[in-house]
């Protein structure tokens, strides 16, 4: 599996605060995607509104994840039925391992990848470099971002934080290529290298937006035209999907299609939309000889069985919500440390990893709920990390807890103090006692105490008032309001 980085969320994310090129790229990519997105919805003429169809999609994944093991063994039927095999994967070794075992079987030395966070999660790449088979990613993103040793920066843009600059050194170091500043040059430089390895590759890797389980297809959509290529050109294809990604039937999937790229990108539509149901027919021209679908878990039982957190399995990958978050617009992708980023992967990164190597993503969030607004399939992701933040401090098993002893023990004290009237009293007049030497113009600019001093480190904390409020009502506010 991918190394998971999450525990140095903070460090992390100060630096990303700290980086001018980053705060660059966030500001103009994701301004560019909310735009797109609100401008998308606006100009919808369907009979349908925007708000019934995020219903009715919600819905049917609420479903389908309330019935997954019915919708499972129906896909691997349909899809057995159509001369394609099917796995199942408990985690990222095991499918890793059916994937190498696969490309071994059939002498394969290089695989061309289309987009896919499964594989990343996976850590595919540098398992095949291992085994003596050269990935290459074909997404122009993705590609870059593997020239770079980097992981995706963004579900949907993996490499928004590149400048144009650092993208012509990329192509310059690994391929040769003239520098320049001029994207469509750049594009045409990556086209190029691309192109002889869709002639020679002989396996094909692909992730999976939607799987149908009524007619075993996989169903893929990018805008750069190399997923298909990925799966029509090799002998051998290999989509890998997460055990989430299925939908019932054929009727469902055109809601979808509409969903996801205004959601993502603000399209109406992506430029292609390809739909895979098997190996190559005798009739057809091109597509692979054999055609291999791998089902992941890898994490997503914990989520399933969770009644709270299952809703999580909903998602799309559509991204909205890492556009429209506070907090991701201004610490990124990379500062999350995993594969999923943002608001969706600060919920499923705990329970598909281990819930102490993410503790602090939970708290990665102000709660304003712009996520949950803008979610296409209406997960309320705010309510999900409140209950990440529960199983945190107080979940059952106790193993799964990172709260210290000194926070439960403040916490313990906390609620002595205010439990009644007379105790929040007492409370108060020993803190304004307490804090007469630290008080400074109405403020405590430190307070150097374990676990609060963190609060005075960047920001000002208000005193306690002089007066209690119920003072100040007797001594004056109470009887002009009896008097009016």
């Amino acid at each position: 599996m991918a190394k998971v980085k999450s525990a140095a969320f903070k460090k992390a994310s100060a630096r990303a605060v700290r980086d001018e090129g980053i705060q660059h790229a966030l500001t103009h990519v994701m301004d560019h995607f909310t735009e797109a997105r609100a401008e998308a919805i606006a100009t919808d003429y369907s009979d349908e509104s925007w708000e019934a169809m995020r219903t009715r999609a919600a819905a049917i994944k609420a479903h389908t994840i309330g019935n997954l093991d019915y919708y499972l063994d129906l896909a691997d039927r349909s899809v057995r039925r159509n001369g394609g095999h099917v796995h199942f994967a408990d985690d990222a070794a095991a499918a890793t391992q059916i994937v190498i075992d696969i490309a071994k079987r059939h002498g394969v030395k290089r695989a061309i990848k289309s987009k896919s966070m499964v594989s990343e999660e996976m850590g595919l790449n540098d398992a095949l470099e291992r085994a003596g088979i050269e990935p290459v990613e074909t997404d122009l993103g993705e590609y870059i971002i593997q020239l770079a040793g980097e992981t995706p920066f963004h579900i949907i843009a993996p490499a928004m934080h590149k400048t144009r600059g650092e993208v012509s050194d990329l192509f310059h170091d690994w391929l040769k290529s003239a520098p320049t500043s001029d994207i469509a040059r750049l594009c045409s430089i990556a086209r190029d290298a691309l192109r002889k390895h869709f002639e020679t590759a002989e396996m094909g890797i692909t992730g999976a937006n939607f799987v149908i389980a009524e007619t075993g297809t996989v169903v893929i959509v990018t805008n750069e035209g190399n997923g298909r290529m990925t799966t029509s050109t090799p002998r051998v294809h290999v989509a890998i999907a997460g055990m989430e990604k299925l939908l019932p039937a054929i009727e469902d999937l055109p809601l979808f299609l509409r969903l996801l790229p205004r959601s993502a990108t603000g399209q109406r539509t992506t430029s292609y939309t390809s739909f895979i149901s098997g190996p190559r027919a005798a009739s057809d021209e091109d597509g692979p000889e054999e055609f291999h679908l791998i089902f992941v878990d890898n994490g997503r039982l914990n989520l399933l069985k969770d009644e709270v957190l299952r809703e999580a399995l909903s998602c799309i990958r559509c991204g909205a919500c890492l556009n429209h978050c506070p907090v991701y617009r201004k610490v990124g992708g990379h500062a999350y440390g995993w594969v999923y980023s943002g608001p969706i992967g600060a919920v499923v990164t705990g329970p598909m990893t281990g819930m102490k190597q993410a503790a602090d993503l939970p708290y990665a969030s102000t709660l304003c709920g712009a996520c949950r607004d803008v979610c296409p399939v209406k997960i309320d992701l705010p309510k999900l990390l409140l209950h990440l933040r529960h199983r945190h401090a107080e979940g059952s098993p106790r193993d799964e807890r990172t709260g210290t002893w000194m926070e439960r023990l403040y916490m313990r004290r906390w609620h002595d103090a205010v439990k009644t009237r007379g105790a929040l009293e007492r409370s108060t007049r020993l803190g304004r006692l307490l804090q007469k030497p630290l008080v400074r113009r109405g403020k405590l600019r430190s307070l150097p105490l374990p676990l609060v001093s963190g609060w005075t480190k960047d920001r000002d904390f208000p005193a306690l008032a002089p007066k209690p409020f119920r003072q100040i009502w007797k001594e004056g506010l109470g009887g002009d309001s009896d008097a009016g």
